[in-house]
C-alpha cells in the first residue's frame, strides 16, 4: 500500500542513489547495510517497481527508479520547506514579504539581498514589484507593500520612515545613430529641446502637473522602464537612465552619453534612493534581515565606487560616473 511509504524509505532511496551503493548510502545514513538495504526491497514492494537493477558489482537505478528518483527529490524538498516554515513561524518570521522598488535602483543589488534572505530565511514567500516615481510611496500608503525603495527627495510623506542606501547615476543617453550623439560638446537645454524624449509615466496621481529632468517639449510617454530602454537603443528619441541598466550598452556603442549639462555634471546626475517603510508597522525577522542586507549592498557598492574614482583620479581620469 502506498500509504505505508515513509520518509525513512523515501530518503534511504535518494541517498543509496546519489551514494551509488547501498553499502556508501548506509555509511552517510549512519545505518547498518542490512537495514538500508531492507528499507529499500519494502519501498520496491510498496512501489511495486524495481528501483535498482542489482545484478551488476553495485547497484544502478533502472528507468523506472531514474523516474521516481525525480519525485523522492521533489517530496524531501517540501518536506525541508515544511520544516523550514514550521520553524519560522515558531520564530515569529513572517510567512510573506511584499516589497515594491523604484525603477531606478540596481536590481543586481536587490537580486543579491534577496539572495541574502532566502539563504538565510527560505521559508518566507517574497513577492517583488518595479514601479517608478510615486509607485513605491503609494504602495505603502495602501499597505500593499512591507517595504519599498524610494529614488529621490520628490515623494515624501510623514507616515513613511526612510533610510538612505546608496546613490545611483542616471545618465542622459541616446543611440549611436542618433543626432545629439554626434554632438561632441556639452548640450544646452535649448540643444535638447529639439528632439523627441522618452519620459517614464509616473502610475499614481503623486506628480501629477509635474515633470522630473523634463527638458523638451517634445515627448513620447512611456509606462516602463523597459519600454523606455528599448526605444532609446532604437534611435527613437534620447532619455535618461540609471547607469547600472546600460553599462553593457555603453561598452558596445550602441548607447552614447550625452554631456548635458541641465541634467549635472557631463549629463550625469546621483539620485540617492531610501529604503522606506510605514512608522505604523514594526519590522518582523525578515524585513530586518532584508533591510540589513541592503545596506551591506549599499556599503560594498559605495567602497568599490570610491575605489574606482580614487584610481580614475590618480590616472587623471574624472571620477563620478561609477556604478
Amino acid at each position: 500500500m502506498l500509504d505505508a511509504l515513509t520518509l525513512d524509505q523515501i530518503r534511504m532511496f535518494v541517498t543509496v542513489a546519489e551514494a551509488g551503493s547501498f553499502r556508501a548510502g548506509a555509511t552517510r545514513l549512519l545505518r547498518a547495510q542490512s537495514a538500508v538495504s531492507h528499507a529499500i526491497a519494502n519501498l520496491e514492494t510498496q512501489l511495486d517497481v524495481r528501483l535498482f537493477d542489482r545484478s551488476g558489482h553495485r547497484p544502478t537505478l533502472t528507468a523506472a527508479g531514474e523516474a521516481l528518483l525525480e519525485d523522492a527529490h521533489a517530496v524531501l524538498l517540501k518536506v525541508d520547506f515544511m520544516r523550514a516554515r514550521a520553524r519560522g513561524l515558531g520564530e515569529g518570521v513572517e510567512i510573506e514579504l511584499s516589497l515594491v522598488v523604484d525603477t531606478l535602483y540596481p536590481l543586481p543589488l536587490m537580486a543579491a539581498a534577496l539572495k541574502d534572505l532566502r539563504d538565510t530565511h527560505p521559508s518566507v514567500r517574497l513577492r517583488l514589484t518595479l514601479e517608478p516615481l510615486g509607485g513605491p510611496l503609494q504602495a505603502l500608503r495602501d499597505k500593499r507593500c512591507d517595504l519599498a525603495i524610494m529614488a529621490g527627495e520628490d515623494f515624501l510623506d510623514p507616515r513613511i520612515e526612510t533610510e538612505a542606501l546608496q546613490s545611483v547615476p542616471i545618465l542622459a543617453v541616446a543611440a549611436r545613430t542618433h543626432p545629439l550623439a554626434r554632438r561632441r560638446k556639452s548640450l544646452t537645454g535649448i540643444d535638447l529641446a529639439d528632439h523627441l524624449q522618452i519620459v517614464l509615466e509616473d502610475p499614481t496621481a503623486l506628480s501629477e502637473g509635474r515633470d522630473f529632468g523634463v527638458l523638451s517639449p517634445q515627448t513620447l510617454r512611456v509606462g516602463t522602464q523597459d519600454a523606455k530602454h528599448a526605444l532609446i537603443v532604437a534611435g527613437v528619441g534620447w532619455g535618461r537612465l540609471p547607469q547600472w541598466a546600460v553599462e553593457r550598452e555603453l561598452a558596445d556603442k550602441q548607447l552614447v552619453p550625452l554631456a548635458a549639462t541641465a541634467l549635472g555634471p557631463q549629463g550625469v546626475a546621483q539620485v540617492q534612493t531610501y529604503l522606506a517603510r510605514r512608522t505604523d508597522r514594526a519590522l518582523g525577522v525578515a524585513a530586518t534581515a532584508l533591510r540589513n542586507a541592503l545596506h551591506r549592498q549599499a556599503e560594498a557598492q559605495t567602497s568599490a565606487r570610491q575605489r574606482r574614482n580614487s584610481g580614475s583620479a590618480a590616472r587623471g581620469a574624472p571620477p563620478g560616473t561609477g556604478g
